[in-house]
């Protein structure tokens, strides 16, 4: 499927995007980033086309995934009276009653906040092996991807000038829309 993405501009980060380009999303891989209404002239016929109000970027890579998902507990939001809603860590951590299903659990919710910021790409290895299939269901990388370019993984955010994530993609698949 053909995906042509407007956005206020493209580039490795707000202050180096090149204001008006747009990037076109052919399945998991980019096929072509340029003006918009270059790319609109181009496929505009045969692509869907999404908008959005933030710049293209690269997804963030996460270097400290394993301290986060294996030695932090993502608390449920129906825990939020008892253990609020920022990970636990040490003594509080020590506390609970840690099952596989548990940690399982709390990794899907931190993967969840890690796609919310941008994130396409964890630093690994995971040990737990809970936490590691979390991690392998959700399609994350394990190394950060390229900038947008035509012919690379279309792993992707869109984000606003104050960095609110608007979307994540991984492999051209819509993984985080904020609403």
């Amino acid at each position: 499927m053909l995906t042509l993405h407007r956005v206020r501009g493209v580039g490795p980060s707000e202050d180096e995007a090149v204001p008006g380009h747009a990037v076109v999303v052919d399945g998991t891989r980019f096929a072509a980033v340029g003006p918009y209404e270059d790319l609109l002239a181009a496929y505009g016929g045969r692509a869907r086309v999404r908008e959005w109000d933030g710049v293209l970027t690269p997804g963030r890579y996460e270097p400290d995934a394993v301290a986060l998902l294996e030695s932090a507990y993502w608390p449920d939001p129906r825990e939020a009276d008892a253990l609020g809603t920022e990970p636990l860590t040490g003594p509080a951590l020590a506390a609970l009653d840690m099952t596989d299903t548990r940690w399982g659990a709390s990794a899907r919710r931190g993967i969840q906040r890690f796609l919310a910021t941008g994130t396409t790409a964890l630093a690994g290895p995971f040990t737990h092996p809970a936490v590691r299939t979390a991690v392998n269901r959700s399609g994350l990388r394990d190394r950060p991807v390229a900038p947008s370019r035509a012919g690379g993984e279309a792993d992707f955010a869109v984000l606003t000038p104050d960095g609110t994530c608007l979307a994540t993609a991984i492999g051209g698949r819509l993984v985080h829309r904020r609403r």
